[in-house]
């Protein structure tokens, strides 16, 4: 089932290096350690589009991710499973701000066979249930 051993970072746990997050901070740090301990930081498209507001350009960006960090495309699987996710997620009254990507990463995670190293895990366990999650 796994394309790669790794884990799906959300960009949460990024974004808590970049704009090093006082609440946060630390426990991103010490589990973006421990899963790039254990094999590669997949990233995807979604995860780019939401860190790439913190950096002027694109060179920026790749320098300061982690050097274990591959840049992966969603597989389509992924995408047929977020949509239905969301669509579900929708139906039981959620609102549509930025919840779609939520479930793009969380599908990557599940399809893939990854463990998804996240901070804000409810939806994706609620809505994508068997999804391995690395979350406070």
């Amino acid at each position: 089932m796994s394309q790669t051993a790794g884990t799906v970072i959300d960009s949460s746990v990024l974004l808590d290096l970049f704009t090093e997050d006082t609440t946060w901070l630390k426990w991103s740090q010490t589990h973006l350690v421990e899963a790039a301990e254990r094999g590669a930081l997949v990233l995807n498209a979604v995860v780019i589009a939401e860190i790439a507001p913190r950096f002027s350009r694109i060179e920026a960006l790749r320098a300061a991710l982690p050097s274990m960090c591959l840049i992966e495309e969603i597989p389509m699987s992924a995408s047929f499973l977020a949509g239905h996710a969301h669509a579900e997620y929708r139906r039981a009254g959620g609102y549509r701000q930025a919840i779609l990507p939520d479930f793009l990463i969380g599908a990557h995670a599940a399809v893939t066979g990854r463990p998804l190293l996240t901070r804000d895990p409810n939806r994706v366990a609620t809505y994508i249930p068997g999804t391995a999650l690395i979350s406070p």
